[in-house]
């Protein structure tokens, strides 16, 4: 029987060392990143944006259409893949819909919508504890209890501030 994504990478969490995940963007680029031997994928919302649709990513690709694209990569890979789900677009209902594609981890954000690309300027960040509510919505919408979900701040670029990054990464943990 095969082992769920999530159980997958966590058991890889588990070990010492660097997990090396790819970014991944296509269901051919899926294979031929398994076919290479690494052992787990990063699918970019950015990357999203920009291969399928010509988009700088700014919150132009719907929760649907990313959806989508996930779903064509998962099923054409055994790895887990950490999904880069931008800020959640908005409602828990995006981990329930993520959660049971069975894909390994989902990655929100803590930018306010409309969301900005971390590679651009004038991210928002939104208060800590709206995003610490955030993370535990996310948790009880997915259908996938082993589902890593993975907290990431903008809180530097949006603040300047490292220390507020620290602060946030610690209260979102």
């Amino acid at each position: 029987m095969k082992m769920k994504k999530s159980l997958a990478l966590r058991a890889m969490l588990a070990k010492p060392g660097i997990i090396v995940a790819p970014g991944v963007t296509t269901a051919l680029f899926a294979r031929l990143i398994e076919d290479t031997g690494f052992s787990a994928q990063f699918v970019t919302g950015a990357g999203l944006a920009n291969i399928h649709f010509g988009l700088p990513d700014y919150n132009l690709v719907t929760m649907t259409e990313n959806l989508e694209l996930v779903k064509r990569i998962n099923d054409n890979t055994t790895l887990p893949l950490i999904v880069d789900i931008d800020n959640g677009y908005g409602s828990a209902l995006t981990v329930r819909e993520f959660s049971r594609l069975d894909v390994g981890a989902l990655v929100l954000e803590d930018q306010q919508s409309p969301k900005r690309c971390g590679h651009f300027e004038d991210q928002v960040v939104i208060p800590i504890e709206e995003m610490c509510q955030k993370l535990r919505a996310a948790r009880e919408a997915s259908v996938d209890p082993d589902l890593v979900l993975v907290a990431r701040t903008d809180a530097i670029a949006a603040t300047g501030s490292l220390d507020g990054a620290i602060r946030r990464g610690n209260a979102y943990a």
